[in-house]
């Protein structure tokens, strides 16, 4: 896939209509409806400012939650436009529609340097089926599309992908930092390169590991998935989470690694409990003393130790997907480790997005890391190697 696209850098955007595809899918409170966290909508000002700084008339546009195509009220994009208003310290207009009367109307009457926003995107039925009609009336608004939503350029939306097909596509200073970024880290590293894989399932991450296998120099799998690869040791895992139909899986890529000289890290020792809960008895044991009613929640000490020491010296690392379950205090020191073990690695440290990018802000280490992707499903189809579509539509530099 071709990471080298055209930014809102290379257009002309000065009196011209900008329609720019945010991500505003911000959490809101269910009870006063208030935003609880303004973090993705600071993230889109660079953007924002620099369009309105340069003439630009702004047409703004997202998605907010889950509405299946009907207008909810709950989740209107209306605080969004307040928030908004108060970040800029200028006036925001909002349209109560999708690209209906009311929009074309606003759209008109902008001048450069001001913005609208648009209602939620998916209370209209044809954004997520990729409707051309919705497409096409969305890129009527405008004269230039900027796409800035990198958590939604893995779906082809009409916001996200149709509407290249009818205006000239470029990418936002967040989707063109995630390319330049996560797109060098995998085309061109620098070694070693250590990849960091955990999370709850093999499944999830199957298209990850055979992308991965082909380019790092360590391979580290920890978390819930890591059971499956010790199912494949032939060792006994007690009530340890395990997907059977993916042991055989686990065994191709451990020869794989081998015979591509890819050092392949595993747990040598457990933080197991004796329960799936918060409370439970807690004990750290070999990968060789499962007990048959106790299972594994985190790594231990050990293999903390052997992990931490796997990135020192690596000159680019990723990581996708907790170490444990680091909802649970008592088993979240794992987690904790890792993020440290890349905040003190001296290597370009990606996180892409997910449990790990929640785990590393929630335990004070985010500033430390290079790039935390800010889309989840996003960067692990990324990291996979996939063609995104919110990605292949942009010009070409």
């Amino acid at each position: 896939m071709n990471y080298n696209k055209k930014s809102v850098r290379d257009a002309d955007v000065k009196g011209k209509k900008v329609l720019l595809r945010c991500d505003f899918n911000v959490p809101l409170d269910k009870q006063t409806g208030e935003i609880t966290s303004d973090k993705r909508i600071v993230e889109s000002l660079p953007t924002i400012k620099y369009l309105l700084e340069n003439g630009a008339k702004v047409i703004a546009c997202s998605h907010l939650g889950k509405p299946k195509g009907e207008f909810k009220k709950e989740l209107s994009l209306a605080p969004v436009a307040k928030r908004l208003s108060e970040l800029l310290n200028i006036p925001v207009a909002f349209a109560h529609d999708v690209a209906g009367e009311e929009s074309k109307k606003l759209a008109d009457t902008l001048k450069g340097g001001e913005l609208l926003l648009l209602e939620n995107l998916r209370f209209d039925p044809g954004e997520e089926k990729n409707n051309p009609e919705l497409a096409k009336k969305l890129a009527s608004l405008g004269e230039i599309y900027v796409s800035d939503a990198f958590g939604t350029v893995h779906r082809a939306h009409a916001s996200t992908a149709g509407i290249a097909a009818y205006l000239p596509a470029y990418a936002g200073f967040l989707v063109e930092k995630e390319l330049s970024i996560m797109g060098g880290a995998l085309d061109d590293p620098k070694r070693p390169f250590v990849a960091v894989l955990g999370g709850a399932k093999v499944s999830d991450k199957i298209g990850v590991l055979t992308n991965l296998i082909d380019k790092a120099d360590t391979l580290i799998i920890g978390g819930g998935m890591a059971y499956t690869f010790l199912k494949a040791m032939g060792k006994n895992i007690g009530q340890s989470l395990l997907e059977e139909d993916k042991i055989g899986l686990a065994g191709e890529v451990m020869e794989k690694a081998k015979a591509k000289g890819v050092k392949l890290l595993l747990p040598i020792d457990v933080a197991i409990g004796d329960r799936f809960a918060a409370d439970c008895e807690k004990k750290i044991v070999s990968v060789d003393d499962i007990p048959d009613d106790w299972q594994g929640l985190d790594i231990g000490d050990k293999t903390i130790a052997l992990f931490t020491e796997a990135t020192k010296g690596a000159g680019t690392i990723v990581w996708n997907g907790p170490m444990g379950v680091f909802e649970f205090p008592a088993f979240a020191n794992g987690t904790k480790s890792m993020a440290k073990a890349l905040a003190d690695s001296g290597a370009v440290t990606i996180i892409g997005g997910g449990d790990s990018a929640a785990a590393a802000e929630q335990m004070g280490f985010a500033d430390k890391i290079t790039h935390i992707s800010t889309g989840g499903g996003a960067s692990l189809e990324f990291l996979e190697g996939r063609e995104l579509p919110g990605i292949a539509c942009l010009q070409d530099k």
